[in-house]
């Protein structure tokens, strides 16, 4: 399914649970980090890092390990730039070259409302309003959760390039919509997303970014964005 948001330099590998992990072995820089954890975090952890490791081999690169970072962001293998997601029965990872792109960010969420009163603490006063003109015209799609995806995935893409914190409140994100049927069991509702930055984007290849695009999915449960970073 995340393939479809994706350019063909891409390679995704998803999972629909864990199955993938049942009997799978961390390397050791990664069992570091969840030696504590509870085994919901370990198998979700284990899981995305199988799905990475696979991408990886579809790109023709070994398999190697893939820990964890500055404000906890996974550390690729050196040549590429990549990005994971998980939620509850979904599980992916989105790998390139890091010569055909600048960056990526992918998120996956459950096709649900978002607890109350977070969608406030995430929208500006922009987008609260956008969201009540979509919520009229397209009430079959939630598009608090669909605000909060994009914005993980914005932020996914924005860290390896900027190496700081991006908050909620310094991207606009306008989201656009179009549905049709096929692909998947059900209806499939797909659209595009454009982030504008209130802050100083990152520098790439010599230009200074003021905004991120994304592409979304809402398909069998699940509410799913991604944006790429094309070299400038």
């Amino acid at each position: 399914m995340i393939e479809e948001l994706l350019p063909e330099s891409v390679v995704a590998v998803e999972a629909f649970g864990d199955e993938k992990s049942e009997n799978a072995t961390l390397y050791p820089e990664e069992e570091r980090i969840v030696a504590r954890a509870v085994d919901k975090r370990r198998r979700e952890f284990t899981a995305v890092r199988v799905c990475a490791r696979l991408a990886m081999e579809k790109l023709g690169v070994p398999a190697q390990a893939v820990p964890t970072g500055e404000r906890g962001a996974p550390v690729w293998p050196q040549g590429l730039s990549g990005s994971m997601t998980h939620c509850e029965g979904y599980r992916a990872a989105a790998l390139v070259r890091a010569g055909d792109l600048a960056s990526l960010g992918i998120d996956a969420e459950v096709d649900a409302p978002l607890p109350d009163q977070v969608f406030e603490s995430i929208a500006l006063p922009s987008e609260q309003r956008r969201h009540r003109a979509l919520s009229a015209s397209r009430p079959g799609v939630h598009w608090d959760r669909l605000l909060f995806s994009a914005k993980e995935s914005v932020y996914k893409a924005w860290f390896p390039l900027a190496r700081a914190w991006l908050d909620f409140s310094e991207a606009d994100i306008e989201l656009v919509t179009h549905a049709g049927a096929g692909g998947h069991s059900g209806t499939v509702t797909r659209g595009g997303f454009r982030a504008r930055l209130l802050v100083p984007g990152p520098w790439v290849g010599g230009v200074r970014l003021s905004g991120f695009d994304g592409r979304w999915l809402v398909a069998d449960g699940l509410v799913l964005t991604a944006v790429t970073v094309p070299h400038r």
